[in-house]
């Protein structure tokens, strides 16, 4: 790249026309790209921040080169400035890599391992959900009984919540990511366990991972970086269609492509200023630029990776374009729709995780019944329903073939709540079941309903049926206790 000087000014708001900077003929042009291109890139290198956050490539000027002595102890501010780059802080300390090639092996090589997490946000009446009696041999309740097709597939878990995760509704943005006191001023969220997962196997899709809600409100999601920011999820079941299965132009791939190797462009600076500084550090501050350095190729990886499939026709598929709903009464029929089109993009392997947040907030005035008995049966409807659109989802992954096995069988389906009871405002004793995705299944873990048993617990299990290493996530302390591997 002849001129280093190149801002990195993505914009990723959704279903916002994306400009991303462009060099070309010397002069520093801008062109529009697709949603999900300055999405791939917002995501992979600006909102990063533990990795590339804020950064601005400048020259510097060759009358002043960079003179380090080992003697001389070297401020982070002053590192940046140095190798003309600018970058949130603290950053060596804070290194990860973005991306595990030997993951993403092992995962084209073996059986095809998928995640779905689905959160309901208002609650769920625990008398209606939890059975009375632990293990295999449990009576349905009447929400269980919606999925009583799938009893032998899936698992009902009862004193689990989240440690420390407080703040009634707050709650909600940290049912993946397990970040305790959520209401407490300057709370910083963590990563979520989806985008945990799409660092190590995201690559061998077309789409990395998928953020989905219905909901009528701007905010609300499951995903997050490892920064903390949240990842804007599409809420039109048709432009997520469209973005799945609908071939853009010619012109358009070539726009996309263009800003994909722009980024690539600016972490090849990046990586050579790097190199330069690393032979007058230390040797405990080279094995942390020597980690930063892996982090920029895996990232430049994973933009190659992007690039190669704007050239790979989309699937085709059978099924029309859903018509959205704008009525948000209607979340039921809006949440079935939105299932429709991600069995979809599970089967076409175009992805192999999803984030589904179900806002509820239309019927939050009910959720408050106080036990009368006629806003209690209003709820439970509503709630019922929501469990026969969920068995629906099941239906379908389970009716879809793949290899011999059942997609259900090599999805795993997390489907709870961030309150144990929103008439109490609790966020403990959370209604969670698990279904499908290669696990021993049939039966009910009852945990202390005083002394919650971690829910993280399940997600460091359902990190290592993907196929990931983790003995940890959040603030786990293992795996789930009583929950084995089928195979």
């Amino acid at each position: 790249m002849s001129d280093p000087a190149v801002r990195a000014n993505f914009s990723c708001e959704p279903h916002a026309s994306v400009r991303v900077p462009l060099r070309k003929g010397g002069r520093q042009q801008t062109a529009a790209v697709s949603d999900e291109v300055g999405a791939t890139l917002a995501m992979q290198i600006f909102t990063h921040k533990k990795l590339l956050a804020g950064f601005v490539l400048q020259p510097q000027s060759p009358a002043t080169p960079m003179n380090i002595s080992a003697n001389h102890s070297l401020s982070r501010r002053t590192f940046l400035r140095g190798t003309g780059i600018t970058l949130a802080l603290p950053f060596l300390e804070a290194m990860l890599p973005v991306f595990s090639t030997a993951s993403a092996r092992a995962a084209q090589a073996a059986v095809p391992r998928r995640m779905v997490a689905i959160e309901t946000n208002m609650g769920i009446m625990p008398q209606f959900f939890f059975p009375e009696k632990a293990g295999a041999d449990y009576a349905l309740t009447p929400y269980l009984e919606k999925l009583a097709a799938f009893q032998k597939k899936m698992t009902v878990f009862s004193g689990v919540s989240l440690p420390g995760v407080t703040g009634a509704h707050a709650a909600e943005k940290c049912f993946l990511t397990g970040t305790p006191h959520p209401e407490r001023g300057g709370f910083r969220n963590g990563v979520s366990l989806d985008q945990l997962a799409a660092e190590q196997i995201g690559n061998v899709t077309r789409y990395p991972s998928l953020s989905l809600a219905v909901t009528s409100e701007s905010g609300p999601t499951l995903s997050y970086t490892r920064s903390g920011a949240p990842i804007p999820p599409e809420k039109s079941p048709r432009k997520l269609f469209q973005k799945l299965f609908v071939q853009g132009k010619a012109s358009e791939v070539e726009a996309n492509v263009e800003a994909i190797r722009q980024g690539r462009s600016m972490l090849d600076f990046v990586g050579e200023q790097s190199r330069h500084l690393n032979r007058s550090l230390s040797k405990a501050d080279q094995q942390r630029m020597d980690q930063y350095y892996t982090s920029v190729r895996e990232l430049e990886q994973r933009l190659h990776s992007s690039e190669e499939w704007e050239y790979k026709p989309k699937p085709v598929v059978a099924a029309d374009a859903p018509t959205d709903i704008d009525d948000s009464r209607e979340f039921v029929a809006k949440t079935r729709m939105m299932f429709d089109v991600m069995k979809l993009a599970l089967e076409t392997d175009s992805t192999r995780l999803i984030t589904f947040f179900i806002d509820t907030t239309v019927i939050h005035n009910i959720t408050h019944h106080g036990n009368r008995p006629e806003v209690v049966a209003e709820l439970r409807e509503k709630e019922e329903a929501q469990f026969a659109a969920l068995a629906g989802f099941l239906a379908a992954l389970d009716s879809a073939k793949e290899e011999g096995q059942s997609l259900l069988d090599r999805t795993q389906v997390l489907y709870g709540t961030p309150m144990g009871s929103a008439n109490s405002h609790s966020n403990v004793n959370l209604p969670v079941l698990l279904a499908g995705g290669g696990f021993k299944h049939g039966q009910h873990l009852a945990f202390d309903t005083k002394h919650n048993y971690p829910l993280s617990n399940l997600y460091v299990s359902m990190l290592q049926r993907l196929g990931i290493e983790a003995d940890m996530f959040s603030t786990s302390k293992g795996t789930m206790r009583g929950l084995e591997m089928v195979g």
